[in-house]
């Protein structure tokens, strides 16, 4: 079952605010970024790392993974990173 966009949208904004208290805003872009001529293989990789992202999410953000197979859900994580880190630099 796709998520609505509505809910799309409140998963990145959860994803986006729990890397920023983590202090791994730059590094999760970074590493985004990067992963770009991979993103084939990221349905795969989700289910490996699954168990990592619960930990780090808490068990109730199961589709998290969702986030990372889905190619619009990707470019809306990293411009809400990018505009969380932005935010940041005009607080400091």
């Amino acid at each position: 079952m796709e998520p609505t966009e509505e809910q799309r949208d409140e998963l990145i904004e959860t994803v986006a605010r729990e890397i920023q208290l983590r202090g791994l805003t730059s590094s999760a872009v970074h590493f985004l970024e990067a992963s770009r001529p991979y993103r084939a293989l990221g349905a795969n990789a989700m289910l490996f790392f699954d168990p990592v992202l619960r930990g780090v999410f808490g068990g109730e953000l199961a589709s998290a993974s969702e986030i990372m197979t889905d190619e619009t859900g990707i470019e809306l994580l990293i411009a809400r990173l990018e505009e969380l880190d932005e935010e940041l630099a005009w607080d400091a």
